[in-house]
């Protein structure tokens, strides 16, 4: 090879090899940076465009999740109000049975009916109070009344629905509204036998209701275990996704510090490289010493 001034062959490989170098190092310390091995399309088109793909099943995945979880509240609100109204339902039953006792006096039979009275009123209270966010899946005829709907998947036509139990209707054919308390009061009266007639029909409407909310609680008892199920599933889907995501585009970062590692001595040793390329053409001094 002819010595030149004009043309450095030695430098200018000595400056690609560093360019590349440099090149390397970029890409390593951004992987380190971000964590990422495939940080955009430029880097590979084809793993991002799925990383992309199945991060927006991500998104969908969250979205319905959120969905089921407001659908749980709305169901768990209902069941604890069920709940209750089968306690004190059972409790009326109790007391009913009791008035129907024709020996009983009036004195007595009074205080029941105000004892039936107060647990009517806890019913109501329950009913109109078993609401979350807006939706009451106890009380019907109200601005609060509906069922409850929630996503069940990604795909949007399918859905999973839980009924309004229609406890208002079914409380007023018991023992009447809010408003009347005579099935109940009748209890009271002076004839004994008349009020022992009174306790055996509203002995019989309390037995209806709380056959009604029994089936009821098992219906919202079904429902909820379905939304606990599919919040299982979602959360391993999740999962399973969240890991396929990262098996395309996460960095192995041991990887990339070694590789660091041995960039920053290629770096160096280009350097020396370039250098000693640099000084080759004042050699050429010498000859015309």
């Amino acid at each position: 090879m002819a010595f030149s001034v004009n043309t450095n062959a030695g430098a200018m490989a000595a400056l690609q090899s560093l360019n590349a170098t440099n090149r390397s190092m970029e890409t390593t310390q951004a992987r380190i940076t971000t964590g990422l091995n495939v940080a955009s399309t430029k880097d590979d088109s084809a793993k991002y465009t799925v990383a992309q793909t199945l991060r927006g099943d991500l998104g969908k995945l969250n979205a319905v999740t959120s969905s089921l979880n407001n659908a749980k509240s709305v169901t768990d609100v209902a069941v604890a109000g069920g709940e209750q109204i089968s306690d004190l339902l059972n409790q009326m039953k109790s007391k009913t049975l009791e008035a129907s006792d024709a020996g009983l006096d009036v004195e007595s039979r009074t205080a029941i009916s105000k004892d039936l009275v107060s647990l009517k009123k806890q019913i109501n209270t329950i009913i109109d109070g078993s609401d979350f966010n807006g939706v009451n899946l106890l009380k019907d005829g109200g601005t609060t009344d509906g069922a409850v709907s929630a996503l069940q998947s990604i795909s949007s036509d399918e859905t999973l629905s839980i009924a309004n139990q229609g406890y208002t209707t079914k409380a007023t054919t018991a023992f009447g509204d809010s408003t009347d308390d005579a099935t109940i009061t009748a209890l009271a009266g002076t004839d004994s036998a008349a009020a022992a007639t009174a306790a055996s029909d509203l002995s019989a409407t309390l037995d209806t209701f709380f056959d009604e909310v029994k089936t009821s609680l098992s219906e919202l008892g079904a429902g909820s275990r379905q939304i606990d199920g599919q919040l299982a599933f979602n959360s391993n889907l999740t999962d399973v996704v969240t890991t396929g995501i990262g098996s395309l585009v996460d960095a192995d970062l041991a990887k990339e510090s070694a590789n660091l590692q041995a960039l920053q001595v290629q770096q160096q040793l280009g350097v020396q490289a370039l250098s000693i390329a640099n000084q080759a053409p004042q050699t050429l001094l010498s000859l015309f010493q």
